[in-house]
């Protein structure tokens, strides 16, 4: 099996990877004219999307005929990485990591149980991974974007919230327009991709049925499904986020709690961290 995955084609496709990298780490150059230096974290990024995509397609390659068992803890592997990924700028948050991995879980489960209910994904690893992984993706980056817009509004309207406090709000009703917005700022990219889906972008997986000859009908519908599960997947994990933040924000005696502090991340995001390689 080794011996089929390290071919010629694996030769030309490294060559093929490190020309692209090479236009990334010139395009992060061009930045620095703007004050933008993200030059280590980009070559940090690039080298640990090429080992995982790679250590992801030799295990592909090794469990082609794995069971529903395999794919279920492959995607639930890939869960407890996204919501470190997602807790990983909130280090002044020690309950990120727990947010992010409820939330993530929840939007990605729901979408990926209805699939295989309604049977639009089959126990198939090679199906089922994949299409999984692009829901829980995108589930990830909903919940970090809710957990941040709703971080920076509260931070932002502190006096508001505490004069509704005082004058006898419920902790639910004073924060409730960045429970909302926090929501929103989670399904608008996922609303954007619906909108422009067909016209403006065709996705991998449309094209990839086109050219392992499906119908370019059942192809098209088929790639709806999936977005529209992305997009079930992501309002799911954000309102997961704001409902849990929320609670999360406040003490039992209604005193607000979520506030600017240098405190560094807690020990199970540290230790999750460090084990994939931060």
């Amino acid at each position: 099996m080794l011996t089929d995955l390290f071919d010629h084609a694996v030769l030309v496709g490294l060559a093929q990877a490190a020309a692209a990298a090479v236009l990334c780490v010139g395009v992060v150059l061009v930045c620095r004219r703007f004050g933008v230096r993200v030059e280590k974290e980009t070559s940090v990024s690039l080298l640990r999307g090429l080992v995982q995509m790679s250590f992801v397609g030799v295990v592909l390659g090794l469990i082609l005929k794995g069971t529903l068992l395999i794919g279920v803890l492959i995607l639930l592997g890939m869960v407890v990485a996204a919501a470190v990924t997602a807790s990983r700028r909130f280090a002044d948050l020690p309950y990120a990591f727990e947010i992010s991995l409820y939330s993530i879980g929840a939007g990605g489960g729901t979408a990926i149980i209805f699939m295989l209910v309604t049977r639009c994904l089959t126990a198939d690893v090679t199906v089922l991974v994949p299409v999984g992984s692009m829901i829980i993706a995108n589930s990830m980056n909903a919940a970090a974007q809710a957990m941040e817009r709703f971080k920076a509004d509260i931070l932002s309207h502190v006096g508001q919230i505490e004069a509704a406090l005082c004058l006898g709000a419920e902790p639910s009703i004073s924060v409730s327009p960045y429970v909302q917005t926090s929501v929103y700022a989670s399904l608008l990219p996922r609303l954007d991709m619906l909108k422009s889906l067909g016209l403006v972008w065709i996705p991998g997986v449309m094209a990839g049925m086109l050219v392992s000859g499906a119908s370019p009908l059942y192809a098209g519908i088929y790639q709806f499904v999936i977005v529209a599960m992305i997009l079930v997947a992501s309002g799911i994990s954000g309102m997961g986020v704001a409902a849990l933040m929320q609670r999360r924000a406040f003490t039992s005696a209604a005193q607000l709690t979520l506030r600017s502090s240098p405190a560094g991340p807690s020990k199970r995001t540290s230790v999750l961290a460090s084990f994939l390689g931060r």
